[in-house]
């Protein structure tokens, strides 16, 4: 096997946007745990590094979104065998997602609105055409997911420009409960596949009823939090779905899946999400503080399912060994070090978060620096190719 000569960055969506994701997370998580720390001035520099509300806001729509994009480029056009958005017109969009992370660091939040609303309009657009082109009407739900992650987009700028009487957490929330929709969703259709092919004699199931109780559950909190319900129907929503998503973690035989790293690290990385569940439903009764929650999901979750997901495909759609290497284990292995210090090392002892915060920071970011140092090369590159 050979590797061809040349730059192939925009031949296909995951590229740039694994690529840009992946540096964009180092970068910015390092310098928001700077600042957190006091280790750099919070004076004289933009939002995102002071704001908590906007650190939420790039994670979810900036680092989260743009993996997404990469994702769904990819895996609809293998869907629809139609083409999705290559070359210049994929070098555009991402240069919309790029000139949205700029903007964010200037006085110009309309600019900012408007330049994610493209981005976002655009994603849809990219998926939809071949979808529609193929009558793959199994997986429109895919662009409304990605509208509704445009809705939440735009409701938290409206907030935040005093448009709408809402807090600005209402758009991150929501952008949060589409996130998890997502997440889920692609997880529930890939995991199993991928565990009963690489493992001989495994037995990863999905129960049709499991599946609606979990994706179904997800949507009626997803509207929960649209109407801002709270109390004890909250904390018995987020309660019963914690439930339900491990055992459907449980029905796909996560034990075969220890003999296979690039399976582990999903299972792990999926189990976050029922963590995240009940840590809703404890922060809803009082018994701990919702960033506890939230970071189960975006630092475990989020960004051990993602990780997992652009290794896999990186090195699928660049003629490579679909097997983890060290580099790759140490990508994942530091992400779920920072899921776990994160969240429990402040849930035992609460007089450490800001060390938790800081040593967790530092691990999210040396990951995606792990994971570019061992991964650019091969997504600007051709694909590998017979002699």
């Amino acid at each position: 096997m050979t590797r061809g000569h040349g730059f192939a960055l925009w031949q296909l969506g995951f590229r740039p946007f694994y690529l840009l994701a992946a540096i964009f997370a180092a970068l910015s998580v390092g310098s928001w745990t700077a600042r957190f720390a006091g280790y750099l001035p919070h004076g004289g520099y933009p939002s995102p590094h002071v704001d908590p509300f906007w650190h939420a806001h790039e994670l979810i729509f900036g680092y989260t979104f743009a993996v997404a994009a990469g994702f769904l480029f990819a895996i609809v056009r293998s869907w629809t065998h139609r083409p999705t958005p290559t070359g210049p017109a994929l070098a555009a969009i991402a240069a919309l997602w790029l000139a949205a992370r700029v903007l964010v660091f200037t006085p110009w939040s309309a600019a900012v609105a408007a330049t994610n609303l493209a981005f976002s309009l655009a994603v849809a657009a990219g998926i939809g055409v071949p979808l529609w082109q193929a009558r793959d009407r199994h997986n429109y739900f895919f662009i409304g997911l990605v509208l509704l992650i445009s809705t939440a987009l735009v409701l938290f700028h409206l907030a935040t420009l005093d448009l709408v009487a809402l807090p600005a957490w209402a758009g991150v929330q929501l952008g949060i409960d589409v996130v998890l929709l997502l997440i889920a969703a692609v997880a529930g259709r890939v995991v199993p596949i991928y565990t009963n092919k690489a493992v001989p004699g495994a037995r990863a199931r999905r129960s049709q009823n499991v599946e609606r109780l979990a994706m179904g559950g997800l949507a009626v909190l997803l509207a929960a939090d649209l109407f801002r319900l709270s109390g004890l129907a909250q904390i018995v929503l987020t309660a019963a779905l914690a439930i339900v998503h491990a055992w459907r973690l449980y029905k796909w035989d996560f034990r075969s899946a220890l003999r296979v790293p690039l399976l582990w690290v999903l299972y792990i990385a999926y189990a976050w999400i029922p963590v995240h569940l009940a840590l809703r439903a404890t922060y809803e009764a009082g018994w701990t503080a919702r960033p506890l929650a939230i970071h189960a999901f975006t630092v475990g979750a989020i960004g051990g399912l993602t990780m997992a997901m652009m290794i896999r495909t990186a090195r699928a759609h660049t003629g490579r060994a679909l097997e983890a290497d060290g580099y790759d284990i140490a990508s994942c292995v530091l992400l779920a070090a920072a899921a776990v210090i994160r969240v429990f090392w402040p849930l035992i002892q609460p007089g450490y978060h800001v060390q938790a915060t800081v040593y967790s920071g530092a691990l999210w970011s040396a990951a995606f620096v792990v994971f570019v140092l061992r991964h650019g090369p091969a997504l600007v590159r051709p694909s590998r190719s017979a002699p």
